[in-house]
């Protein structure tokens, strides 16, 4: 079988739990800790942060996250990768930098991944889906990078690599690529890879977040959930597991679930590095939260990358209400009328609005009640041209303490810029990534 190496995913979102990654360091025996924290959204708040602050850009928990599991990962010889650095990598491997220091590890290599950022070329790019925003509009253009970098960065020493917009199986990818040496058109091997890589991308989901059901799909211990190791060979096999002690399952159903998770064409799953196959994908249980991951394949890498457009899409006002007692959802509709009425008597238009019932139509729209509720909090969220005009709606909301129907209470307001995305494509030879370096 060959050799294998341990890939742990320390984080599915920006702003996932810390002690699940410090478990993974501590215990995991790794030889990579993998941290995956960039959404389409995430990239374009974080350009919006860095123009407020050239310092700035990197996620907001990558000291936190850092200082949590340096000290474990220097001791046991554990490398760590990760999309922390967001809209600057550079300042990302700065601080991380800092960080070290601060904490006695001197002489760590940080690497920074450079190139996603193609703002300069957004007149280049091909609509994918919509048409191209206006140019003014634009405040991100982010192309999926893949794997390359990350394993050069590898192959050159790195103990920390951070990059920016690179696609989520990829950060996987990059260390078994340093690992196994597999060959930029070794396409079956990459596209196992990136199926072991897209199963890890999310962590606790693998691991039976996001997958409970009470009653029909139970989970233990979900406060306690374990994140995901995978024990990878060099053909692309792989063992899917967690730690000992630690909440959560790993089955075939919570695995099937995940390669399932925003997955298009099974066949052709298509990834910066490889157009994978997960159709002759077979998990087998091996018992005790362990899993078994075979078959798959691929062929080669598209021509064009994705392209994630940020753009400035107005400014979203809110205000919610609760109602209590009898006729409470007759009353919380007659307030979210009345609030509608009131913005277009003060000559406010909308870009668009909602006007729900959380717990009744909020998420299935039109639904009815089954039984009536003895409670109901009203919503009202507008997005508007300006800021003040998205203030004027949560205004309009406080104002139905007494101006609206009978026992209306807990009033919450909220106004924020909104960032649209859409998406382009670019050819492939037209971006470059490149490496920056610094030491601890």
């Amino acid at each position: 079988m060959g050799m294998a190496i341990r890939i742990g995913s320390g984080a599915g979102f920006s702003e996932d739990r810390i002690d699940p990654a410090v478990d993974l360091a501590e215990r995991g025996q790794l030889d990579f800790l993998v941290f995956e924290c960039l959404a389409e959204r995430t990239i374009a708040l974080a350009v919006a942060a860095r123009q407020a602050d050239q310092a700035g850009g990197y996620d907001p928990l990558l000291e936190e996250r850092l200082r949590a599991v340096l000290p474990a990962c220097y001791l046991n010889g554990t490398r760590i990768v990760s999309n922390m650095g967001a809209a600057n990598p550079q300042g990302a491997a700065r601080r991380a930098a800092e960080v070290a220091r601060d904490l006695g590890l001197v002489g760590l290599k940080i690497a920074a991944v450079v190139g996603d950022d193609v703002r300069d070329r957004i007149d280049e790019l091909e609509p994918f889906g919509q048409e191209p925003p206006p140019t003014e509009d634009v405040v991100s253009a982010n192309a999926y990078l893949g794997h390359e970098a990350i394993a050069q960065a590898l192959d050159e020493g790195a103990h920390i690599v951070l990059t920016g917009r690179v696609a989520d199986p990829s950060l996987f990818l990059g260390p078994m690529v340093h690992a196994f040496g597999w060959g930029a058109d070794d396409w079956d091997r990459l596209g196992r890879g990136t199926a072991v890589g897209h199963l890890l991308e999310c962590a606790g989901q693998l691991t039976g977040g996001y997958f409970a059901d009470p009653g029909f799909k139970d989970v233990a211990d979900l406060a306690r959930l374990g994140f995901p190791i995978a024990e990878v060979r060099d053909d692309g096999s792989a063992v899917l597991g967690k730690l000992e002690n630690t909440g959560g399952r790993v089955s075939v159903a919570t695995c099937t679930e995940q390669l399932l998770y925003e997955l298009h064409d099974p066949q052709a799953y298509l990834t910066p590095d490889v157009t994978a196959d997960f159709s002759t994908i077979v998990f087998t249980d091996l018992g005790d939260d362990r899993v078994a991951l075979s078959g798959g394949g691929g062929g080669p890498s598209p021509r064009k990358l994705k392209v994630s457009v940020g753009v400035d899409d107005g400014w979203l006002g809110e205000g919610q209400i609760s109602y209590a007692g009898p006729g409470c959802v007759e009353r919380a509709h007659l307030a979210l009328s009345i609030v509608d009425e009131r913005l277009a008597l003060c000559g406010l238009e909308p870009l668009d609005a909602r006007f729900d019932l959380i717990g009744i139509d909020a998420v299935a729209r039109g639904a009815a009640a089954v039984t009536a509720p003895s409670e109901v909090r009203a919503r009202a969220a507008c997005r508007m041209s300006t800021e003040a005009d998205a203030r004027r709606v949560g205004r309009e909301v406080a104002a139905l303490y007494t101006n609206g129907p009978s026992g209306g209470g807990g009033v919450s307001t909220s106004v924020r810029p909104v960032i649209g995305i859409v998406s382009g494509l670019i050819d492939r030879r037209e971006v470059s990534q490149t490496l920056y370096w610094e030491v601890s």
